[in-house]
């Protein structure tokens, strides 16, 4: 089975839509694996950074990006979003796995793609996104800023999903608050 993730409890057909992304490629209806679904427990515009060990992963990069933990994959949010992840209530729309092709550009993500209409097998409520979230085995982590994490990623051999990061605090807002409270 292949999932998708929606705020929206009642949509019938998934229509291809053109793909922000990779606006190279034709319109198309974007489905998750099982084993990446946990990106997806979030709301819709949560920025969020999430890396993985993975078979081209250096030894210093593990030793560095998972010092003190026992998990392969981390996610990183920033704190600010806490509050709408607490209280967002987000659906698991199931679809038939045979409609849908591993997406190339993305595969180590998790990402599958159909050019046509698709009408879901089932949909129904995730849950609480946190216990949802606490019972995979992946570490949450909160930051005030994902910039950092997320520039020393890309920088890694670590492999890693970077999603809505256009809607992440602007780097220097940090910075600057620090300045105008502690001088």
């Amino acid at each position: 089975m292949l999932y998708h993730f929606s705020e929206e409890p009642d949509i019938e057909i998934f229509k291809p839509r053109p793909p922000t992304s990779f606006p190279q490629y034709p319109p198309m209806v974007f489905a998750i694996d099982e084993a990446s679904a946990v990106h997806y427990f979030f709301p819709r515009d949560c920025p969020r950074v999430i890396y993985w060990k993975a078979a081209w992963t250096t030894e210093e990069d593990r030793d560095l990006f998972f010092a003190n933990t026992t998990v392969d994959k981390i996610i990183v949010v920033e704190n600010g979003w806490l509050k709408r992840i607490r209280s967002t209530k987000l659906y698991v729309y199931t679809f038939p796995a045979e409609k849908f092709q591993l997406f190339e550009e993305a595969k180590t993500a998790g990402y599958y793609t159909a050019a046509e209409e698709i009408v879901p097998l089932q949909v129904e409520p995730v849950g609480d996104l946190l216990e949802r979230i606490a019972s995979q085995h992946v570490e949450l982590r909160f930051t005030p800023d994902l910039h950092p994490i997320r520039n020393s990623v890309i920088a890694s051999t670590l492999d890693f999903s970077i999603i809505r990061f256009k809607h992440a605090a602007k780097a220097n807002a940090t910075i600057e608050h620090r300045r105008e409270h502690y001088g």
